[in-house]
């Protein structure tokens, strides 16, 4: 049966569109059919595999993606619903959940086709705010929802619960809820420990809390978090995957649990964390 690979890329990188036409002739090359998000089609030289993004990932068996890890963050809140694997190609800055770099675009196709590869699953989290009981705000995420203060404001105030038992209260910047893809992001720059990605977890990580006690915590991937949220002043906002933005309000509330959703994630059995690990996040 032939294998279709899609083709997404983040086209700001400089590097882009030279990597995405030399994919392609690599897939058609070797048998096998190739999408391509439309505004890349043409400009790679085949505007007849030019498909809409969001077909991308009910079309194609796997998807590679092209940019660095926020490009991959995208294409998983995107692309999670569909189940589509994703295969990230680096031609970014630091690239940890990626797979391949532009030197290795023949190995990986050669590879994907001769299914030389597994498939990991990573947890993903849905992210609710509720503003006097309504729902106002929904969002998926594969590293984390941050609640914080922007740069010039005042510290804020959050009261966590899990699973309706009061977990404890913070004054500081904010707080993070991660799951074990984003222990290595934000998480992990406050101090939160690094979790293995196949480990069914939550991560509970104050900002910057102004008291002595205050430590980041691991929960069960099934239990629920909410956040009550208050401050004396309007500048505080949710991000998830340090991409999507929401403005909050004092005295909303975060509800952050488990997503229906896993992002699935194409990975070479000989590729193992702990050397990603030190390759990407060691200092040189």
């Amino acid at each position: 049966m032939q294998k279709t690979i899609g083709i997404m890329a983040n086209r700001t990188k400089p590097n882009a569109d030279r990597v995405g036409a030399k994919l392609v002739e690599l897939i058609l090359h070797n048998g096998a059919r190739a999408l391509v998000q439309r505004d890349m089609a043409e400009v790679v030289g085949h505007p007849e595999l030019g498909v809409e993004l969001d077909d991308l990932g009910v079309n194609a068996d796997i998807l590679f993606v092209l940019g660095g890890d926020g490009t991959l963050l995208g294409a998983a809140r995107r692309f999670a619903g569909h189940g589509t694997p994703l295969l990230g190609i680096n031609i970014g800055h630091l690239g940890f959940m990626s797979e391949a770099g532009p030197e290795d675009l023949t190995m990986a196709v050669t590879r994907v086709l001769e299914g030389d590869f597994y498939l990991e699953r990573r947890m993903m989290i849905r992210t609710r705010v509720y503003r006097q009981g309504a729902m106002v705000h929904e969002s998926f995420g594969l590293n984390d929802a941050g609640i914080g203060k922007g740069s010039f404001a005042r510290m804020i105030e959050v009261t966590v619960h899990v699973d309706g038992d009061e977990f404890d209260h913070y004054t500081g910047d904010g707080l993070i809820i991660s799951t074990p893809t984003g222990s290595t992001a934000y998480s992990l720059s406050c101090g939160g420990p690094i979790v293995l990605p196949h480990i069914s977890v939550m991560l509970i990580t104050p900002i910057c809390p102004h008291q002595l006690v205050a430590r980041p915590c691991v929960i069960g991937a099934d239990q629920t978090v909410r956040v009550k949220v208050f401050a004396r002043h309007h500048d505080l906002g949710l991000t998830v995957d340090g991409q999507v933005g929401f403005a909050m309000q004092s005295d909303d509330e975060v509800v952050v649990e488990r997503s229906p959703h896993d992002t699935v994630l194409v990975r070479w059995q000989e590729r193992a964390f702990f050397s990603t690990l030190r390759e990407k996040l060691r200092d040189k």
